[in-house]
């Protein structure tokens, strides 16, 4: 391994812990202004000496300013480091972190603050070295995880040398390090009905049943399913609000299905499967939520071998199902590479953990892709 690799990696997990316990101490859910202020408070504590910072609109309505960390150097590429500071974990179910074995536990802390912690690391081991780029940025985003529209902040870093997202790492099936350069196209799709309300012991029959409407919508939707399909096209009803009263005929209510596919394009032909009545329940369906698809490989081949090479060991390139901010840099920075996260698990779930034994490999691993970027 390259040795200034070596000794920064190192250098950036002593202290990975401490700083991760800094920012799953507070608690941010998206939306939450509060929450991702503090969180912004901990970066700037945590960020280079010297660095600058700029606040961004965020691309969600009512949520804190983005926040971008800039360092300038004196050559000529430009590389941007991507995170999110929002948690999907409500205020009253959040765990500060806490050491469990080999295990770093709390809320947040795979998805994404342990990303974030290794990109701050990778700024400070970058800063350190400007003769080798012109600018170095780490976007981080307040409203990841719940954004229904378009990421803002493309256009202003379209045209970069290459894009480093922190989501959570892996390792490939022979047991080498795993890096994000194909993800699938996520989508959500809401189904809204609106039937007749009746007494439900008196009249049942004069209504009509918004529930069983949505349920029917459900199964219709489902029926698109096909993992191993053409498309890896899946879908899955997540939720679904009907009725207010034990005893009523519901007349309204909502399904959301999230969907997943290699084909944007899928999703319109799921929403098509949604029948517009049923049983004189009338089923409105949109898409409220539609994020690309990302493939890199060919073009970020020759980067993961150059970055093996630094490394000293090879880089798998790998593929993940669950949405990212880089899949909508990879069109406009065709160097986009996912997945340099620390390794850990159950994400969005009671008992999220970072393995403190991935925090060195994967900080390695992210130094190495940051200076075969900047080549």
């Amino acid at each position: 391994m390259d040795a200034s690799v070596q000794q920064a990696a190192a250098e950036i997990a002593a202290r990975a812990a401490r700083d991760l316990d800094a920012l799953v101490a507070v608690s941010s859910p998206s939306g939450d202004v509060h929450g991702a202020e503090d969180c912004v408070a901990v970066v700037r504590a945590l960020a280079p000496e010297g660095a600058a910072f700029e606040r961004l609109p965020c691309s969600s309505p009512g949520h804190a300013d983005d926040l971008v960390v800039r360092v300038r150097g004196s050559a000529t590429k430009r590389l941007l480091l991507l995170g999110h500071l929002d948690t999907v974990v409500p205020h009253d179910r959040h765990t500060p972190l806490r050491r469990d074995g080999d295990r770093l536990v709390g809320s947040g802390s795979v998805d994404m603050k342990g990303g974030d912690v290794l990109a701050l690391g990778v700024l400070r081991a970058l800063a350190r070295r400007p003769e080798l780029f012109a600018e170095v940025a780490l976007l981080l985003v307040v409203d990841e995880e719940w954004r229904t529209g378009p990421l803002s902040h493309v256009a202003r870093f379209a045209g970069w040398d290459a894009c480093l997202c922190f989501e959570a790492g892996e390792l490939a099936p022979d047991g080498s390090d795993a890096v994000i350069v194909r993800r699938k196209a996520a989508g959500t799709l809401r189904v809204q009905a609106h039937g007749v309300a009746a007494h439900a012991g008196a009249s049942p029959d004069r209504g009509r049943n918004a529930l069983l409407a949505l349920a029917a919508a459900a199964q219709a939707a489902a029926t698109a399913h096909a993992p191993d399909g053409a498309d890896r096209l899946t879908v899955v009803p997540t939720m679904l609000h009907s009725g207010d009263a034990f005893n009523v005929v519901p007349a309204q209510g909502e399904l959301h299905c999230d969907l997943r596919s290699d084909r944007t394009a899928a999703f319109e032909e799921v929403r098509e499967r949604v029948p517009r009545e049923l049983g004189g329940v009338t089923l409105e369906a949109e898409l409220t939520r539609v994020w690309p698809a990302m493939d890199t490989r060919a073009a970020t081949a020759p980067l993961l071998a150059r970055a093996g090479a630094v490394l000293g060991r090879p880089i798998a390139a790998s593929g993940r199902g669950g949405a990212s901010d880089a899949s909508h840099f990879a069109p406009a920075i065709p160097f986009t590479v996912d997945g340099l996260g620390p390794r850990g698990g159950l994400a969005h779930a009671p008992g999220e953990f970072v393995l403190t034994a991935s925090l060195e490999p994967r900080a390695a691993v992210a130094l190495a892709l940051a200076l075969a970027a900047l080549e």
